[in-house]
């Protein structure tokens, strides 16, 4: 084998001891980096805190610098990889500094989280992983209709505060579009209280489009629950199939 081969198997097989050591190494690291971040943002932080954290982030850019560069190396098709959601996501964490001279990205380094769902290529997740793709093609029709209704129950929505709530308060209900912030909220049942209906149609109205919001949230819930759970059917049939084969 190869150095390029040995190398690859440390940074693309995970599943191999060398290979987990560097994943973890990388995912503690990632974690780390993003703590430093959120503590970055305390706007009572001392100079030597900031000091600290900046010493901190250039420890954090100089290493996933280099398994940037190492991941380029070892890709069999490089293109393939720097275009692909891991190779997006390797680069948007090592941009800020890149970029600093030019631009403020720092918050960049926020999406550095998205680095850990490669872990989740280790053996242990692949049946999570397939079950959770079955279960996604098993009701992809369904939620298609359901986003389609979602966006149809919104708009109707909006326009029906419009018309109970434009004339009473016409700096917060605008239009239809100002509109559809309240319509959201309200039909996701968060209701932050920011925008309230004051007349008694406008009211009446909001009671209406809460029920049908509670509605509407347990849809999803139930659509994932039972395809989760047909897809772990066929998944379990598969192996009877394969063990079944085996002993014949």
């Amino acid at each position: 084998m190869g150095f390029k081969s040995k190398l690859r198997s440390i940074v693309e097989d995970n599943t191999t001891t060398k290979g987990k050591i560097f994943d973890y190494t990388i995912d503690v690291l990632i974690i780390l980096s993003i703590i430093a971040f959120s503590i970055e943002t305390f706007p009572d932080n001392s100079e030597e805190t900031k000091e600290l954290l900046y010493r901190f982030d250039i420890l954090c850019f100089f290493v996933f610098s280099i398994e940037y560069v190492l991941r380029i190396y070892v890709a069999k098709k490089k293109s393939k990889y720097l275009f692909s959601f891991y190779g997006i996501i390797d680069f948007l964490a090592i941009a800020p500094f890149f970029l600093s001279s030019f631009l403020d990205l720092r918050f960049l380094r926020a999406f550095r989280i998205l680095k850990i769902f490669r872990s989740l290529q280790l053996k242990k997740f692949n049946l999570a992983i397939k079950r959770i793709e079955i279960a996604s093609k098993l009701i992809k029709e369904e939620l298609t209709l359901f986003f389609i209704v979602i966006f149809i129950l919104i708009f109707t929505v909006s326009s029906g505060i419009y018309y109970f709530e434009n004339e009473a308060q016409p700096e917060t209900f605008k239009s239809v579009f100002h509109s559809m912030w309240w319509a959201v909220v309200t039909l996701a049942t968060v209701g932050y209280g920011d925008v309230v209906p004051i007349t008694l149609g406008g009211r009446i109205f909001t009671i209406i489009v809460l029920i049908l919001g509670l509605l509407i949230v347990t849809v999803p819930a139930g659509l994932s629950a039972t395809s989760l759970i047909k897809a772990r059917e066929i998944q379990e049939e598969e192996e009877r199939k394969k063990s079944k084969n085996k002993l014949e």
